[in-house]
């Protein structure tokens, strides 16, 4: 409760409210009471409330109830936002989001509205239609402010003081004069407004002087102009802005000020790019898979549906034609990607497949862009909305079809609060929406195989590709390369087959450089020093120089000499992409080159030209991290290099084997699209890792066999759930001091309330210094973790449920 209490009247409705204000920021909403001068109130909808001391805005979230005993305190007002601010599902889904990921309300629903939206609540005045005559001057000049439309109290000019101001407005309110509102102002994200110009009656004009030249042909195109008219900012650049204010004078034009929509897709001309030719039949598996998800539209069934095929099966053509069906159905559809390079291949090719309406929303939008797409989405003028891990969270409402495209992928995963799983997320929101639910993938996630398995999931499978043949798969081991002097990082083989490239053959090189990540490896024998206990890769810290097991924080020193050969050849695994293409440019300048990372995505159209260039055939190579092993479908394709396998596959987090599987088959899967045979070289220093075996010999079903096995032995997803705490502090020994209270204290928990719960740790976070702050981590693993923890720690402690790594 917040402040003193008010008691409320007999039959005043109670109702939970998220408040937006510093101090409010806990799991928790507020408790207050509706006055019947305010209602109907929808969910959804923004108040004005008391909160401490001071007033604060806040989002009604639904009924409450109030404790017994406690009074509650009234909704101040009603903020005018044209009602509510997210529809129903919508509201319904941030609630699931706050329960599940332990989220503040008032932050997820912040992460649910465009930039800006709540930053400007604003008193604004406007005049009443009907105005009865005003004699005060005083009040007569404030009329005559209000005149040109509503103005925010704080703008009006206030001679007498703002005190007097507020007296003045509020009698006028009274008398009917005027109407007093608490509004949301959009700040930077708000409406862009463009006047239009239209000719008018030239009968107006009655100066009898002369029309300029320029005056003559700017009427001219006007004349010539749709009726809709010509934007003022084009005529004023073409001439003159004086010439078109002297006609506005005249009465010879018109301006119109209307809102003219910013469109992330509006310069981008539909039509496919480097994709396949329409028209192609569904193959039996594929319309078996339409026909299972159509029944689940028309049902409304949220079950989810595993759509697992080989990369090239087709996942794309089945997502189209669902689409399809679900707008005859007359209801919208949802389409996630990983990655914002991911995006436009899709748009375009349902832009030019389907005659729809499709709005993008991803972080690399500006914030007009984005607002201005959650709008057009808000007003339902959308059918189709396509976009990366935010886009889950757009207010669509009548839900009929949610798909998650490369559903295994990490990405998905949010590093900030609200912290969601997308995908997960996605099938909450179709169950909630009862809409159908597909998570598309080649190479699963074992989560979503182990729910496969046990019939959680249905499952469709494309096990054919629809053209092209599954490429030839070498892998090269670099112990040898290094035994032949070697040194680059092109083995041989691959060296030999980037020489052999010519136009239109195109080739794919890929190194998964993650972050600073290092792996102590020995270039002889490839073996990498692992914790005896959880069999997990040893990290490497520099305090203290130890080797540290992620999983349940044994401590060793750092060998000098391989334990499994003697040799001392110990080194880190390094290189990156930038690297990679400065040695292709040099080794073969006769190779258009390109590149695809996070550096190159973070700038802004720079990821949407270098695809489009690849796509269109004007780049013979293009050097990448994971992005470029996702959702390039260019039959050009003949080569691709996966320049190091062992990066990913040593993280010492459990997933590292699965990561680096569903890396290497989806890198893998890119080659051989088209009518020439594809090649595809693996370089490793552990050729006999059982992801790589996996991925040379096709034993996809062995992979996920002993992954899954080790996911029960450990009890982690699908068969527990994973919760991680993190604490971080200037003083390292104040950090892992806190770490240590926290286990005890969660083991207590978990022992008293008898649940199946382990608390491991505290153990250093993999990058264990950040921002002058030690971290050590927490993680629970159990049925049900976040019930062992209760109510989630504040700073210095964050909390993660269902992390995507434990480093």
């Amino acid at each position: 409760m917040a402040g003193p209490q008010v008691q409320p009247g007999p039959a005043a409705r109670i109702v939970e409210v998220a408040v937006d204000a510093a101090g409010a920021a806990g799991n928790r909403a507020f408790t207050y009471h509706v006055p019947p001068a305010l209602e109907p109130l929808a969910s959804g909808e923004a108040v004005l409330i008391d909160f401490g001391r001071r007033q604060a805005l806040g989002i009604v979230l639904g009924e409450g109830r109030a404790s017994p005993g406690i009074e509650t305190r009234p909704i101040v007002d009603r903020v005018r936002a044209d009602g509510p601010l997210l529809p129903e599902l919508a509201m319904r889904l941030a609630a699931w989001v706050s329960a599940r990921y332990l989220a503040p309300p008032a932050l997820t629903l912040r992460a649910m509205l465009p930039p800006g939206m709540l930053e400007r609540l604003e008193l604004v005045a406007e005049l009443r239609p009907a105005l009865s005559s005003i004699d005060d001057p005083a009040d007569a000049a404030i009329v005559a402010a209000l005149e040109n439309g509503p103005r925010p109290v704080r703008g009006l000019a206030a001679p007498e003081g703002r005190a007097a101001l507020l007296r003045r407005l509020r009698a006028l309110a009274v008398r009917g004069a005027v109407d007093l509102d608490w509004t949301l102002l959009a700040a930077s994200a708000g409406p862009r407004w463009v006047r239009w110009v239209m000719p008018a009656d030239p009968a107006a004009d009655r100066s009898g002087r002369p029309l300029g030249p320029r005056q003559q042909a700017l009427l001219e195109e006007l004349r010539s102009a749709p009726p809709e008219g010509v934007p003022a900012p084009e005529l004023a650049a073409r001439h003159g802005a004086s010439a078109l204010g002297g006609l506005v004078r005249r009465g010879l034009v018109r301006v119109e000020t209307r809102e003219s929509p910013r469109r992330p897709l509006a310069a981008r001309a539909p039509g496919r790019r480097g994709g396949r030719p329409a028209g192609a039949d569904l193959s039996d598996e594929q319309r078996a898979a339409v026909e299972a998800v159509g029944a689940a539209i028309e049902a409304r069934d949220p079950t989810p549906l595993l759509l697992d095929g080989v990369t090239g099966g087709g996942k794309t053509a089945i997502y189209v034609e669902l689409i399809d069906r679900v707008l005859a159905a007359g209801r919208p559809a949802l389409v996630l990607v990983p990655e914002i390079a991911l995006a436009l291949p899709l748009v375009d090719r349902l832009r030019a497949d389907l005659d729809a309406s499709v709005a993008l929303l991803h972080s690399g939008l500006s914030d007009g862009e984005r607002a201005d797409e959650w709008r057009r989405v808000r007003r339902d003028e959308v059918d189709v909305v396509v976009g990366t891990r935010l886009a889950v969270l757009a207010p669509l409402d009548n839900l009929g079809l949610v798909i998650v495209d490369e559903e295994h992928d990490g990405a998905y995963k949010s590093d900030r609060t609200p912290r969601l799983q997308a995908r997960d997320t996605a099938v909450a929101l179709g169950r909630l929406a009862g809409a159908a639910v597909v998570l598309g993938s080649a190479t699963p996630s074992v989560e979503s195989e182990g729910r496969a398995r046990e019939g959680t999931y249905q499952r469709r499978r494309l096990p054919v590709r629809l053209s092209g043949t599954p490429p030839a798969i070498e892998v090269v081991d670099l112990r040898a390369e290094l035994a032949a002097g070697n040194l680059g990082m092109l083995s041989r083989p691959l060296a030999a087959a980037l020489a052999a490239i010519e136009p239109p053959d195109q080739a794919i090189l890929v190194i998964n450089r993650r972050g600073t990540a290092s792996v102590v490896l020995c270039r002889d024998c490839g073996h990498v020093q692992a914790c005896p206990e959880c069999t997990r890769p040893l990290v490497y810290h520099q305090a203290g120089a130890t080797l540290r097991c992620h999983h349940c924080g044994r401590a060793s020193p750092l060998a000098t000499r391989c334990p499994a050969c003697g040799s001392s050849r110990i080194r880190y695994l390094g290189g990156g992409t930038e690297r990679v293409e400065r040695e292709v440019r040099e080794r073969f300048p006769e190779l258009r080159v390109g590149r695809l990372d996070r550096d190159v995505v973070a700038r802004r159209g720079a990821a949407e030209r270098v695809v489009d260039a690849f796509a269109d055939g004007r780049l013979d190579a293009l050097v990448g991290t994971s992005l470029v092993t996702k959702g390039l479908d260019v039959p050009a394709v003949t080569l691709v290099g996966v320049i190091s396998a062992d990066v990913a596959l040593n993280l010492p987090d459990e997933r590292a084997a699965e990561r680096t599987y569903q890396l290497l088959a989806q890198a893998v899967g890119r080659a051989g699209r088209g009518e020439r045979p594809g090649r595809a070289i693996i370089q490793t220093y552990q050729p006999d890792h059982p992801a790589i075996v996996a991925i040379g010999e096709g034993r996809a079903d062995a992979f996920y066999d002993a992954e899954l096995e080790l996911r029960r032995q450990f009890g982690s997803p699908p068969f527990a759930r994973l919760l991680k705490l993190t604490v971080a502090l200037p003083d390292r020994d104040a950090a892992e001091a806190a770490g240590r209270e926290m286990v005890a204290r969660l083991r207590d928990r978990a022992a008293s309330l008898g649940a199946d719960v382990q608390v491991a740790g505290p153990g250093p976070a993999f990058i264990a210094r950040r921002a002058d702050r030690w971290r050590f981590n927490v993680v629970l693993r159990g049925d049900d973790p976040v019930r062992v923890l209760g109510e989630p720690p504040g700073p210095p402690w964050s909390v993660d449920v269902d992390p995507e790594s434990l480093l």
